[in-house]
């Protein structure tokens, strides 16, 4: 990827620009302060999810159509945000909406399978090619699961990770995400760092991260691995990074694991809880064209519920289908869950809908990179399927340590604050990206782009 020459801009301006967009944020949205006065009372933090945490208060939100959300305030945004990437379906679209009140009418839980899971289990067997599924009711309980049934497999401990990946909030993968750049040690031998408390070390002692974008450098690890006694039951990764704003897989990378993988018995499970359904129909294993051992989804499968699924090879899986591994859970497979995903998959995202999609990640990313150009900023516009992101970085991206030297977090913070005042309601956070619906028109995506064009002009004025 090629980065033309960029202009030194200005950061007294970038701060003036920042006050002047939070204010004007803060004053818009005193109904969510309100109700943040009102909810620190019961919930820690007044939120449900540390994630959902934002100075001085959070944007609660009231109601979702389409495309758009209505915050406490009534401001009506075009939503890029999409729960975290969960609703490439837009919000409340109709055949979800009525399998979902039919399914209520008939029983909302049993604990006991339907046939709605029966065809979900075949649906994504047909799109990702793998023959054995398991649900589960989120990303973290699919991981967690998917790394069960590795160490099981292989009757080994150790798994590897990319460092930089969020996998989930187990003990597990908690482990190398967001850590300061200067304590990130030596490239050929991260340090395993815990993500914030409550994690043990010895637990986090049993997850080493190599960089992404390097199979040489993962291949080094794992005979180092092998050396010291303590081989890796798994690589789990994304296959495309996703909370580093978007990375894509160097051309061949995603082969090269693969084969190196097989070679030395170390199962492959690629975590397509953001990718999965989102930029192809069989998510990126379809899309890159690189099969795993194990695949795990979640966040777009339920069309707006909470579920999620493992998918595995008959190999992979053995130790499930004998017992010896107890994937259990009482809501797996809920009724309400699988009859959302059920219409999701069947009505919703069809062949038409993703070439709808990638129609509109086109033009976004198409209208972005030319407002880049015009301007001489640092960054550049990348993405595929419904996820997307500009990022503000003079050099291309690769890994977490060329993000963390590059990105320029102020610069992404100033850009989430144009677009909440310019009512496109985006991701929070200097890493995440946007999504996609099938809900989005083109205006919708010409309005994202006014957004940052008037941004870009501010900035260069």
């Amino acid at each position: 990827m090629s980065i033309r020459a960029t202009a030194e801009l200005d950061r007294a301006r970038i701060a003036e620009l920042t006050e002047r967009e939070q204010r004007r944020l803060d004053e818009s949205t005193p109904g969510s302060s309100a109700m943040f006065e009102r909810a620190r009372q019961a919930l820690a933090g007044g939120v449900a999810s540390a994630y959902q945490e934002r100075q001085p208060w959070p944007i609660y939100l009231e109601r979702g159509k389409g495309s758009r959300v209505w915050d406490v305030d009534g401001v009506e945004r075009i939503d890029f945000h999409n729960a975290f990437g969960s609703m490439p379906q837009g919000h409340a679209h109709p055949a979800i909406t009525r399998a979902v009140e039919r399914r209520l009418e008939l029983g909302t839980h049993f604990a006991a399978p339907t046939e709605d899971a029966v065809f979900v289990a075949e649906e994504l067997q047909r799109r990702f090619g793998l023959p054995r599924w398991r649900f589960v009711n989120s990303g973290t309980e699919a991981t967690m699961d998917a790394i069960r049934i590795a160490r099981a497999q292989t009757g080994r401990d150790t798994i590897i990770k990319i460092f930089g990946s969020y996998h989930g909030h187990h003990d597990y993968v908690m482990v190398s995400i967001g850590v300061p750049y200067e304590q990130i040690g030596d490239r050929e031998n991260y340090v395993s760092l815990r993500y914030g408390g409550g994690i043990p070390e010895a637990v986090a002692d049993l997850t080493v991260a190599v960089p992404f974008n390097d199979a040489d450098a993962m291949e080094r690890r794992i005979e180092r691995l092998f050396e010291e006694g303590r081989p890796p039951a798994c690589v789990l990764m994304e296959p495309a990074m996703m909370n580093l704003g978007v990375i894509l897989p160097e051309p061949g990378y995603l082969e090269a694991v693969r084969e190196l993988t097989k070679r030395l018995g170390v199962l492959l499970i690629f975590d397509e809880v953001k990718t999965g359904l989102c930029i192809a129909a069989g998510g990126a294993t379809e899309r890159f064209g690189v099969t795993p051992d194990i695949v795990t989804l979640a966040k777009a499968l339920g069309g707006g519920l909470a579920t999620g699924a493992i998918g595995g090879t008959d190999e992979a899986f053995e130790t499930v289908e004998k017992g010896e591994v107890y994937q259990v859970g009482t809501f797996n497979g809920n009724p309400l869950a699988m009859a959302a995903a059920r219409a999701s998959l069947s009505e919703v995202l069809t062949p038409e809908a993703y070439e709808l999609i990638e129609a509109r990640e086109d033009r976004l990313l198409r209208g972005c990179q030319d407002v880049i150009d015009r301007h001489s900023l640092p960054g550049y516009a990348v993405g595929l399927g419904a996820k997307g992101c500009v990022t503000f970085s003079p050099e291309p991206v690769v890994d977490y340590e060329s993000f963390k030297v590059n990105q320029d977090g102020a610069l992404a913070d100033l850009a989430w604050l144009y677009n909440m005042n310019r009512r496109i309601y985006m991701t929070p956070g200097r890493e995440e990206e946007w999504t996609l619906t099938v809900a989005h028109s083109e205006e919708d995506c010409d309005a994202f782009v006014a957004a940052f064009d008037e941004l870009a002009a501010d900035l260069t004025a």
